[in-house]
Formats: C-alpha cells, sequence, structure tokens
C-alpha cells in the first residue's frame, strides 16, 4: 500500500469551486471594482475574514447613510429658505393689507371722528414709509392718497398766496424791473407756502387746530401782501417783518404741540423720526423769529442793515429735503402743480382786467381778439411745457429722492419759475396796456421783462426737468438715440433762451420796427417750437418699443448733474454663482447699491461682450435661489 500525504498549502490542490481570497487594498477595500468581487490573491488562502467583512459592510452603510444626511440636509436648506421666503413674503402681503384696511377705513371716517380738536396725526402711508426707511434704509414713498392731495383749504391758501405773488408783481410792474425788495418779499410768501405744504403733506389737517392755523396764515399773507410794494427803508418793510415773524412763531407752536404729543415715544418705534422732526423743525423756527424780532426793535426804518437782515432771514427758513420725516411725494407734487397753474390763471385774469376798461366804449377789433388769443396761447404753452413729475418718472428717479443736493436745487429752480413767471406776468400787463393804449413806440420795461420772464420760465422749467435722472436702454444704438434726442433738447432750449434775450436787447433781426403784436408771435412761435422739440424724446420711445413698456429696457441711470448721482449709477451684475442676495433675509453680506430700489424691471442682467459680434448681450438671472447655467438664456438685447 502507498503511504498518503498529507494535504499541502498549494492553492493548485483546492477545489475549483472553493471561494478564492481577495486581496486588500491599502483603505481596507477590496481591490478590483470595489464591490467585494475581486480576483483571489496568493498572499490570503484562507479569504476574509468575518470581521473585515462586517468592517466593509459597516463602512459602506455609514457611506450611504452619510450621503443620504447630507442629501437631507441640502434639502432641509431648501425647505427653511423658501419656508422663510414664504412668511417674508405673507408678512409684506398682512402688513400691506392692514395698511390698505387703514386707509380705507381713513377715506370713510368723517373729519370730526376722533375730536374736532384731536391731537397730530400722520397722513395714511407716512408711518409705513417712515418703519421701511428706519429698517432698511431705503428710501420710498407713500402710494397715492384716495382723497384728492389738495384738499379745498389747501386751495384756498394757495389763492392767497397767488394774490400776494401778484401784488409782487404789481411793484415789478411800477418800477420797471426786480429789486431786492420785491424778491425777498417773494420769497417770503413762498417759504409760507413751504411751510403750509411741508405740514400738510405729513400730518392730517382737517381737525379745527389746523383749519385755526391756516385761517390765521391766511390772515397774516395777505396783510402782508398790502405792503409788499414797499422798499426796505419803510414802515411796510417792518410790517412784511411781522408778518414772517407770527408764521415762524405760528409754526413753532404747531410742531412743538407735535412733539409734546410723542414725546414718549420709544427710540426704537419708527415714531421717533416724528420727534426728531418736529424738534427740528422747532429749532429753526425759533432761531428765525428772533432774527425778525431784531429787525423789528433794534434796526430803524433807515438802517441800511435791513437788507442783509432779510437775506439771513430767508436763507435761514430753507430746509433741508427728507428730513427725518418723508412726505407725502405725490400730495407735494400736485400742491406745486397747483399752485403754478393758479398763478398762470392769475396773470390771465390780470391781463383781462387791464383790458376791459377799453373795451367799455367800443367792440374789440380782429387785431386786438388776435392779441389776447396769443396771449393765452402763450401761457397755455408754458402750461405743457411744465410737466407733472410724479406721473412722468418714477419717484425714486426724483430729484427730491435721488439726493439731497438734487433736492435743494430742485426747490431753487422752482422758486426760480414761479418767480420768472410772476415777472412775465407783470411784462404782460404792461405790454397789453401799451397795445391797446395806441402807443406809438413798444416800451422798454415791458419788452425786457416780458422777455426776460419768458427766458426765465423756459430755463427754470428745463433746469427742474435736468435734475432728475433719466433712463436710456443698455442697447447701445437705442442708448445713441436717446442721447442725440437730450442734446437736440438741451441745445435748442439755449437757443430759444439766447433768442429771447436778443429780442429784449434790440438784437433780434427787425427787433427795433417790432410792434406788441408781433413779438407775441416772435414768442408763442418760439414757444411752439420748443414745446415739439420737448417731445422728441417720448417720440424716440414710442418709435423703438411701440406700445411696450419701455421701463424695462431703458434701466441705465443718465444725469447731466453729478450731484444726483446715487454713488454706483451702474446697475448691479449678477453672476453665475452669485445670487440675489437682497430678496433673502437670511443672507446678510449683500452688496446691492441705490440702483436696487430704483429699477423695477422682473429680471436682472449681467452684460457681457460676445466675441465676433457688436450686439450686447445680457444673461438674465431669474428671481430664484437657482440659478440657470444653459447658456441659451443669453437674450440678444
Amino acid at each position: 500500500m502507498s503511504k498518503i500525504d498529507p494535504p499541502t498549502n498549494d492553492t493548485s490542490l483546492k477545489h475549483p469551486s472553493a471561494p478564492l481570497p481577495s486581496s486588500r487594498s491599502d483603505d481596507g477595500n477590496e481591490n478590483g471594482n470595489g464591490n467585494g468581487n475581486s480576483e483571489p490573491d496568493s498572499q490570503n488562502p484562507e479569504g476574509p475574514s468575518p470581521s473585515r467583512q462586517k468592517s466593509a459592510k459597516m463602512k459602506a452603510k455609514l457611506t450611504k447613510a452619510r450621503n443620504d444626511l447630507h442629501t437631507e440636509k441640502q434639502l432641509k436648506q431648501r425647505l427653511y429658505k423658501g419656508l422663510v421666503k414664504l412668511a417674508s413674503e405673507l408678512k409684506d402681503a398682512r402688513t400691506e393689507c392692514n395698511e390698505l384696511i387703514q386707509q380705507r377705513e381713513d377715506e370713510d371716517k368723517n373729519w370730526y371722528d376722533g375730536g374736532m380738536w384731536r391731537g397730530p396725526e400722520l397722513l395714511p402711508g407716512i408711518r409705513a414709509v417712515a418703519r421701511q426707511r428706519m429698517e432698511t434704509g431705503q428710501k420710498s414713498v407713500p402710494d397715492k392718497r384716495g382723497k384728492d392731495a389738495v384738499s379745498l383749504s389747501d386751495l384756498f391758501f394757495d389763492l392767497v398766496i397767488v394774490t400776494a405773488f401778484t401784488r409782487v408783481g404789481v411793484a415789478i410792474k411800477d418800477r420797471g424791473g426786480l429789486d431786492g425788495a420785491s424778491l425777498a418779499y417773494f420769497c417770503i410768501f413762498w417759504l409760507i407756502w413751504g411751510k403750509e405744504a411741508s405740514f400738510s403733506t405729513r400730518f392730517d389737517t382737517t381737525d379745527l387746530s389746523s383749519q385755526v392755523e391756516t385761517l390765521l396764515t391766511c390772515f397774516a399773507v395777505l396783510f402782508g401782501s398790502l405792503s409788499s410794494t414797499a422798499t426796505f427803508e419803510s414802515g411796510n418793510a417792518t410790517r412784511m417783518m411781522v408778518v414772517a415773524a407770527f408764521v415762524a412763531l405760528l409754526h413753532f407752536c404747531l410742531h412743538l404741540r407735535v412733539w409734546f404729543w410723542f414725546r414718549e415715544v420709544s427710540p426704537q418705534s419708527e415714531m421717533i423720526c416724528v420727534k426728531n422732526y418736529a424738534s427740528y423743525i422747532m429749532a429753526f423756527t425759533a432761531v428765525e423769529f428772533l432774527i425778525w424780532m431784531v429787525g423789528i426793535f433794534v434796526l430803524g426804518e433807515t438802517s441800511s442793515w435791513r437788507g442783509y437782515l432779510f437775506l439771513v432771514a430767508i436763507l435761514l427758513s430753507f430746509r433741508l429735503p427728507r428730513t427725518f420725516l418723508p412726505n407725502d411725494f405725490h400730495a407735494a407734487c400736485s400742491k406745486r402743480g397747483v399752485l403754478f397753474i393758479l398763478l398762470l390763471g392769475f396773470i390771465l385774469q390780470s391781463i383781462v382786467l387791464v383790458a376791459s376798461p377799453f373795451f367799455g366804449y367800443q367792440m374789440p377789433s380782429s387785431e386786438q381778439y388776435c392779441f389776447l388769443g396769443l396771449v393765452c396761447f402763450l401761457l397755455f404753452c408754458i402750461k405743457l411745457l411744465y410737466v407733472d413729475d410724479s406721473f412722468t418718472i418714477a419717484p425714486s428717479d426724483h430729484a427730491l429722492l435721488v439726493s439731497r443736493a438734487a433736492a435743494f436745487f430742485f426747490q431753487l429752480g422752482q422758486l426760480s419759475l414761479l418767480l420768472s413767471t410772476t415777472i412775465l406776468g407783470a411784462g404782460l400787463n404792461l405790454l397789453t396796456q401799451s397795445y391797446l393804449a395806441a402807443t406809438s413806440a413798444l416800451p422798454d420795461n415791458a419788452k425786457l421783462l416780458v422777455c426776460g420772464g419768458f427766458a426765465g420760465v423756459i430755463t427754470s422749467i428745463g433746469f427742474i426737468k435736468s435734475m432728475h435722472l433719466r433712463r436710456v436702454p443698455l442697447n447701445p444704438v437705442h442708448r445713441q438715440l436717446f442721447y442725440a434726442a437730450y442734446i437736440t433738447q438741451v441745445l435748442v432750449l439755449v437757443a430759444v433762451v439766447y433768442a429771447t434775450i436778443s429780442l429784449s436787447r434790440n438784437r433780434f433781426i427787425g427787433s427795433t420796427v417790432m410792434n406788441e403784436l408781433q413779438m407775441l408771435g416772435v414768442l408763442c412761435s418760439l414757444a411752439m417750437f420748443l414745446l415739439v422739440v420737448s417731445f422728441l424724446d417720448e417720440a424716440v420711445e414710442l418709435n423703438i418699443y411701440g406700445d411696450g413698456d419701455a421701463r424695462e429696457f431703458r434701466v441705465h441711470p443718465f444725469g447731466l448733474w453729478t450731484c444726483i448721482k446715487p454713488g454706483n449709477p451702474e446697475p448691479p451684475l449678477v453672476s453665475d454663482k452669485q445670487r440675489l442676495c437682497h430678496l433673502s433675509p437670511m443672507l446678510k453680506d449683500c452688496n446691492a447699491n441705490l440702483f436696487d430700489s430704483q429699477i423695477s424691471l422682473p429680471l436682472y442682467g449681467s452684460t457681457k461682450c460676445v466675441s465676433g459680434d457688436e450686439e450686447e448681450r445680457v444673461r438674465f438671472v431669474k428671481f430664484s435661489d437657482d440659478v440657470f447655467e444653459n447658456s441659451k438664456l443669453d437674450v440678444v438685447v
């Protein structure tokens, strides 16, 4: 019998169906495809141990669990962000509904609700704007008021102010020009109107206390207008000081009542701005009152320092725009427009009153009808040139909201417009009187006042329009068309002003032999030409965009004055990996600039140049957390 050898460690003697050992990598995983079914390894003939197999399974489970947790975390983060946005939108919607309900209640309530002598109350929407400005720092305006922005009491007060303006115009007509006293008296009346408009666009003025204050101011302005035709060295100038001091004291007491009513508000409340605003107005009106008192009791009627005292007091009467408490933007614009239209109406009425005695004994001729028609046409063209800014441009692009410097110059432009219109009215009165009296030669004073007043009116209107921000398209071709339209308007305005001044100085062609009717015809032609050119940018917009909303394309800010540019006026650039962080309250490191509060587009975009193509492309990014990487979103502008 042969001897049977014992089994050896040779793997070649194993059964073919026996499990093959697998080699391990340095990190403990099997070599090969990594799923535990690798090829056999000669270094581990007995196969993987149970502990290693269990360890590998645990690591696979841990990896899978880690991936599941990461995916679940991302889903929860997105869900949380969505809930935060939804909560913020619901909060805004609830706040907006409450404001609309409150506005509806304010519109429906009677004027005596809450008491006839109730305390001061903010207008609907002012408190919400103050809260938003305190929380976000963004400038905004309240929605348009349901009731009329100009009440009947405001309209009556405007009539009294225009009456005072026309009285200053009488002094200008009598003296044949504008002097320092007439300018100072006009500024005093305009600043009194500004004080009343500033209060009535912030607080409710339907209670009896506000009505009594308005009535007392009307008395003061009316009595002061009777003394507005004298010089500084007279008793009438002292009466004007008394009028200005009385109105300053009246507004000091008015805002003292506001301060007393809101004295216990919390510093963290949005109503603290009301208290600060009242303190600010009280300080300036108190200093103004003391200066007028010095002029009344210290300086005599023959003092040469009276003119300087008027200058200092008038400068202290100016208020910095947008200080502490916002006002009703739309109501303020309506008040300015109503005051200007009333002034034009009073000028037309005064011209008819001058002409009425000449038509008492004979019927007017065709030339006289033509003369009065040209006067009415000239005033109507001026009315068309004066555009209500609250409807033509966005409130955020208005000079009052762009910067304080622009707002200050805008107020000066309004003062210059009213003063120039008053001078024009005084000149038209002289012109009417000389024409109907059949004067052989055209008076130089009438020609100078009419031409100078007309030049001042159109220059003031152009200056006011230039203080606003304008929007031009991103498309370079369309942008050049708008630039050409604006440059053409400026050049035509300068040419018309130069022609008018040349006409007043007898440097215009044939001006020396020109009568009243011919001069009015020339001024009407210049006004008509300027009016047609002023519609040039609107014509370009209609030609390019038709009935579409041009605000979706006119997004690039453009202004002639550097003082109104809000820092970086370029649109915010959104890259492929950036998000609109100002839309989510969780993302605080946002670099959104003032442009975010000025643009109302449904999309933001980042511009880039495409090689080989001169057209400008914009990549639009939707208002969401997802950024589309697809290059097909590039849209040719």
